[in-house]
């Protein structure tokens, strides 16, 4: 067994740093989930060798040391770090803790949602915020006054006549996705590299040295902790805290919420963590704190951790693996798409093997090489993806990649038309994966939403040369599976019935399906809405096409050189022969302009209604239907199981919730019906 001591010391020694490359450089090397392995580990050391332990371990420390860049700001009250726990074990734990100081389980508790941003101080004096600091080492940080001075969502005077002499709050600052799009999108096309996650990006933002780039970043904040408070009124909980700060105009997240027993606390961290992909900023946990102050003061404080809180950590969605090799697929449009082949490595609550590397140009930019360390994302049922390379821990050996110049699945060429950013293969619908991913996307839930027919049935189908289009499906006969094994009657009789029910799926579907460029859902609804159907959509010509309201000259030039292509009307012929709905009827007695102007989101499914069928019905009225609620929104239709980040985010907008009682009446009376 390795000598303790040993261990330790080199525990300390990596954990060093990384602590260094993290929070003086901004280069970590190591993603959060492998750092804090090592720092368990030392721990768990020290713990079982209490000799071991010295002044200068890590595990000794609250933080970071700050950099020079800034000048230093020492804080009021010094700002601990979080224990941490990743089971419903780790929290009872913590439970029985607070219980044998207080004699009784804490008198309820407060779960709010840990941002993945980057924690800050800010200092009011008589309501002017006078000083915005980092954490730093927890006593002392960097004074980013001037950069937080630019984000729009902190007050630089607090609301109301009674403000306190002197209030200092903690905070979070994040960047939102949109805004971090947005970011590597402008980084794109200067030919900069990517952030590699919204958190580094935030972190980076709020430590320019030009606060005219801080300001062009789209930041955001939330203030979650109260650290001092003199000339103020007194208060018997943190939610009393929130509330009084929420009063003085700083950002309070509303989706903290007060429970009464650890069970409701394990219950709001089983919801966090499911719907935290629905929200539109990044979060790593749930924090956890016992919500009466006097009990807070009674338990008080570890060396470097509040006893009355903790940080229940979900499982990471960023790991560090091996690249392997890269490779490509072509796609249904024929795009060549390389993907990373690698090491399997769990991450984001799956194992790992393969990773987009989205296109030729991104490999480019990201600089990714056969042989490199890379950061692998997964956040919910997104495709892994790699973010890019630990440039810090190449060997030299790692070979760059290029496009092949011959597709490996049809010999045809492989070209990058001039200003595209993606390659395409040559080969047509000659090449077997540009079919077999065309047949996938036409089945699937953004297509015709053919139970069933996934890839393992359409390779089969294929190879048995069953289908060779889209069409096909609906007239080769189901029951000649039964000679393959794996299918019986009942499996049989499923996929006969779903197709069944796909041929009178709305034309739109139909239309987005069909692949044409450029047309999505939301682009064909409106298409088909004008048009009435696939025959007048392509007998119309770009002019016509263009004329439609939300359609420009670049989509109106895709859906005309689509129609105009001879293989593509014989398609659509053939889907009519049969029997696939080609034509939308118009619902009798509709005033097409009744909801015009209104901006409408579905959330959960309205009795009555497919999600489509009321995007439609809003649409067919001179509405729109979009996928996220914000300051424009008319209305949240919520129907069962809505989300409940859209409710909490239209609560907080002031933004009208509707039964689906209350749409049948909007759908039919206008806007007044609101009312």
């Amino acid at each position: 067994m390795p000598d303790p001591a040993i261990r330790v010391e080199e525990l300390r020694s990596l954990i060093r740093e990384h602590s260094h490359r993290y929070y003086v450089l901004d280069e970590p090397v190591i993603s959060d989930a492998e750092f804090d392995v090592l720092l368990k580990e030392l721990k768990v050391l020290e713990t079982e060798n209490p000799e071991l332990i010295t002044p200068d371990s890590p595990t000794q420390r609250v933080g970071a040391p700050i950099g020079n860049q800034f000048s230093a700001v020492t804080h009021l009250r010094p700002m601990f770090s979080l224990d941490n726990a990743e089971s419903q074990e780790d929290l009872i734990a913590w439970e029985q803790r607070m219980e044998r100081v207080l004699e009784a389980a804490p008198n309820g508790y407060v779960c709010e949602l840990k941002i993945d941003g980057l924690a800050v101080v800010l200092t009011y004096r008589d309501g002017v915020l006078v000083t915005g600091a980092t954490r730093g080492d927890g006593a002392v940080g960097e004074d980013i006054t001037a950069n937080l001075r630019t984000i729009d969502s902190i007050p630089l005077r607090l609301l109301g006549d009674e403000v306190p002499e002197v209030l200092e709050v903690r905070g979070e600052v994040y960047m939102p996705y949109a805004a971090f799009d947005s970011l590597n999108e402008r980084q794109t096309e200067e030919g900069k590299p990517l952030f590699a996650n919204a958190r580094n990006a935030a972190a980076g933002s709020v430590r320019m040295k030009d606060v005219a780039v801080t300001a062009s970043r789209g930041l955001d904040i939330w203030v979650y902790q109260m650290g001092l408070i003199e000339g103020g009124p007194d208060f018997a909980t943190h939610t009393e805290t929130l509330e009084y700060l929420k009063g003085l105009g700083l950002r309070v997240n509303p989706a903290s919420e007060s429970v009464e027993t650890i069970g409701d606390v394990m219950a709001y961290v089983g919801r966090a963590e499911s719907e935290r992909h629905d929200i539109p900023y990044q979060t790593d946990g749930v924090v956890i704190k016992a919500n009466s102050l006097s009990e807070q003061d009674s338990l008080g404080f570890t060396a470097k951790a509040p006893r009355w809180a903790i940080a229940y950590k979900f499982p990471p969605e960023e790991q560090t693996t091996l690249l392997k090799d890269i490779m490509i697929n072509i796609g249904r449009t024929g795009a060549a798409t390389p993907f990373a082949v690698l090491e399997p490595v769990f991450v984001g609550g799956a194992t790992v093997g393969m990773a987009t590397l989205h296109n030729e140009e991104q490999v480019g930019v990201k600089d990714v090489r056969i042989g490199d360390q890379v950061i692998v994302r997964r956040a919910g049922d997104v495709i892994p993806e790699v973010v890019g390379p630990v440039v810090a821990l190449r060997t030299g050996k790692e070979k760059p990649w290029s496009m092949p110049k011959r597709c490996p699945f049809c010999s045809h060429d492989i070209v990058r038309p001039e200003g595209e950013a993606v390659a395409r293969c040559t080969g047509g619908f000659e090449c077997p994966s540009r079919v077999r991913e065309w047949l996938f996307h036409f089945a699937g839930r953004g297509g015709m939403d053919i139970e069933h027919l996934g890839y393992k049935t359409i390779d089969k189908l294929l190879a048995e040369k069953l289908i060779t289009d889209p069409a096909d499906i609906f007239t080769f006969n189901p029951n000649e599976l039964l000679d393959y094994e794996g299918w019986g009657e009942i499996s049989v009789g499923k996929l006969a019935s779903a197709i069944d029910t796909a041929k009178d799926r709305p034309v739109a579907r139909l239309l987005t399906a069909l692949g044409v460029r450029h047309v999505g859902g939301t682009v064909a609804r409106m298409l088909v809405n004008h048009f009435g159907g696939l025959p007048a959509l392509m007998a119309a010509d770009e002019e016509e096409i263009s004329a439609v309201d939300g359609i420009g000259p670049t989509i109106a030039a895709e859906v005309v050189s689509w129609s105009a292509d001879p293989a593509n009307q014989a398609l659509v012929a053939k889907l009519g022969d049969a029997g696939v709905r080609l034509e939308e009827e118009a619902p009798e007695g509709v005033d097409s302009d009744l909801l015009s102007g209104a901006t409408f989101v579905i959330s959960g499914t309205v009795e009555g209604f497919t999600r489509e069928e009321a995007q439609i019905a809003i649409e067919q009225r001179g509405g729109k239907a979009t996928s996220s609620v914000s300051g424009r929104t008319t209305a949240l239709v919520v129907g069962e199981s809505p989300g409940a980040s859209k409710t909490r985010k239209a609560e907080e907008l002031g933004v009208p919730i509707i039964n689906g009682q209350r749409f049948r009446n909007v759908l039919d009376e206008g806007l007044s019906a609101l009312v």
